[in-house]
């Protein structure tokens, strides 16, 4: 009788111990984003490094360059489930997340990363946004500023808009629509595929912010850079899932919401000290920096600008989303 009944208190320690340590598990997230570690992806590893200082290991975030997902699928696995956390740029699916391309209008006036946040964060803050992204399982946990992107190419250099007639561009979102208003051709190939297709001639030219013309070496072969002409930018949200939001303790959410803005702080210094050797590898590389005429960049502003901008508008109306009222909010950031 006493065999059995030690028997059973060792069971019975043994299941407590089991069911405390299910109790108390560790929380570990997939992260989903591409390429390489860059300056783009540094807020998501400063996140995951705050997150598990300050729950001392027990939220960890396992970040996947490519290995979860292709980036250009990385709103569907959030939508599924498929993994907790993702980076994704709104030019890739504009259907899929109308209401955040409005930060991907031409010529908005952004004029650095700071203002870039700014604009996002107030945008991503929006009902209508936040109800766009509900329809994924999706909740915008921060942005991934960029400056504004310029091209580069080889051969003779574009600098006028005639001799924009007929590029081929490697531009997505209102990026592409831009250069599509002056008689280039968008094409959306991702930022992976950006070098092979520049390589092989299937476009002439790449619109990339400094940090991505890095990591995906298409400055490597090019031979010219337009340091001006400053069309916009693409926007590129990460964002969690939300059921796996909504799961977190107390605890660990805490830690992950206090931790976002202390990302963007490290992210926007990373960013800085690349744009400082950024003269010093065009250098190196022998890549021509490219000044285009202001009164070029004006009539491009004017072939662009208001007839997207418009037709954004009317088209978000007609879908039910504030268009209107979207831009505004950017507007009325951007004057703060």
């Amino acid at each position: 009788m006493l065999k059995k009944f030690t028997r059973l208190t060792v069971l019975s320690t043994a299941a407590i111990a089991f069911l405390g340590a299910e109790a108390f598990a560790a929380t570990q997230w997939n992260v989903s984003v591409w390429g390489k570690r860059r300056a783009f992806t540094e807020h998501v590893e400063k996140l995951a490094e705050l997150v598990s200082a300050k729950t001392n290991g027990d939220f960890t975030m396992n970040v996947s360059y490519g290995g979860l997902s292709k980036n250009k699928e990385n709103l569907d696995g959030i939508s599924v489930g498929a993994f907790e956390m993702a980076q994704f740029c709104a030019g890739y699916h504009r259907d899929k997340n109308p209401t955040i391309t409005v930060l991907e209008l031409p010529f908005l006036g952004v004029s650095n990363l700071e203002e870039e946040v700014a604009v996002s964060h107030a945008v991503y803050g929006h009902p209508a946004v936040q109800k766009d992204l509900a329809r994924w399982n999706a909740k915008l946990l921060m942005t991934s500023p960029m400056p504004q992107y310029n091209i580069v190419g080889t051969g003779d250099p574009r600098d006028t808009l005639a001799k924009f007639e007929g590029m081929r561009v490697r531009a997505t979102g209102g990026l592409g629509k831009a250069f599509e208003a002056v008689g280039a051709v968008p094409t959306s190939v991702t930022a992976t595929e950006a070098y092979t297709a520049m390589e092989s001639g299937v476009v002439d030219t790449v619109a990339f912010a400094q940090h991505a013309h890095f990591a995906f070496k298409t400055i490597d072969i090019a031979t010219w850079w337009t340091e001006n002409l400053n069309p916009g930018t693409v926007n590129c949200p990460v964002v969690v899932n939300i059921d796996a939001y909504n799961a977190l303790s107390d605890e660990h959410r805490a830690a992950l919401d206090s931790s976002v803005g202390e990302s963007i702080t490290h992210y926007l210094a990373n960013y800085g000290e690349l744009l400082k050797k950024w003269d010093t590898v065009l250098a190196e590389k022998g890549v021509t920096k490219v000044s285009i005429a202001q009164s070029e960049i004006d009539a491009f502003r004017t072939a662009a600008a208001d007839p997207i901008r418009e037709k954004w508008i009317a088209d978000m109306e007609a879908q039910g989303i504030p268009g209107q009222e979207l831009y505004d909010l950017v507007m009325k950031t951007l004057g703060k």
